[in-house]
């Protein structure tokens, strides 16, 4: 028997919840839920800023649906460069999620960078993260790369063309010893673009995403890729082109 033809899936695995000091309130797991399969995605990846306290919340609200939801976060390095951290399951976000608060210093000014509420699958708020969760960790680029894959997840450069709280904007390149799984690219520019402004890192998977802080956002960006189903595994196949599947770069 022949090798079965993967289909297209739409994936946006850079989206925001409200528990985002600068995402909007009306970003809690249900209406992120609804407003991705509104825009026709198939997978969406959580990921908030150097939390993943509202991902379950999110898992939660999917089930039953046709969204497949990725366990994310994004973490801040000590150079202030941004990385998505992506996980098959959440018990290994989990130990991420450790991690990350055992490096995260200060407490969040409502006034000054906004609510960090935490929502359940039923629009109700189960509390408030009080960390400085806009705030740079203390761990190293290199370092938290190194525990992404110890905990059996991808780690993707994020936003790469914007000149702040990138890996290029804060160091000046990619540095070539750091194991990055995909380079993302912000959706003002897409893959193409990408291409085109750093033909030096053809050598990486690039994808794009919306990085949505807001509702109306979510549908902005995807990165088209050729799967047998939407699941982690296939995402994960997809950036290494095994088996058939792969990135569609020129859609």
């Amino acid at each position: 028997m022949g090798e079965s033809v993967p289909d297209i899936f739409r994936c946006n695995l850079h989206v925001h919840t409200c528990l985002s000091p600068c995402g909007d309130l009306d970003m809690h797991p249900r209406a992120v839920v609804e407003e991705a399969l509104a825009q026709g995605l198939d997978i969406i990846a959580v990921c908030d800023h150097n939390s993943s306290e509202n991902v379950p919340y999110v898992l939660r609200a999917a089930r039953g649906t046709p969204l497949y939801v990725i366990p994310g976060m994004e973490v801040c390095t000590r150079e202030e460069a941004h990385v998505l951290a992506l996980f098959a399951e959440q018990a290994q976000l989990s130990l991420l999620q450790d991690f990350v608060y055992a490096n995260l210093k200060g407490l969040n000014d409502e006034d000054a960078f906004g609510l960090q509420p935490i929502v359940n699958e039923a629009e109700e708020v189960e509390g408030f993260n009080e960390r400085l969760l806009i705030g740079a960790t203390e761990i190293p680029l290199e370092d938290l790369v190194s525990r992404i894959h110890e905990f059996g997840g991808l780690a993707i450069a994020a936003h790469i063309d914007r000149p702040s709280f990138s890996v290029i904007g804060q160091l000046g390149f990619i540095p070539a010893h750091v194991p990055f799984d995909a380079l993302e690219i912000s959706a003002r520019l897409g893959i193409k673009g990408g291409r085109e402004r750093f033909p030096e890192l053809s050598g990486y998977p690039f994808v794009t995403s919306s990085d949505a802080h807001f509702i109306h956002d979510i549908g902005a960006a995807c990165t088209r890729m050729a799967l047998e189903k939407p699941c982690f595994a296939e995402v994960a196949m997809a950036l290494k082109k095994q088996g058939g599947r792969y990135i569609e770069e020129d859609a």
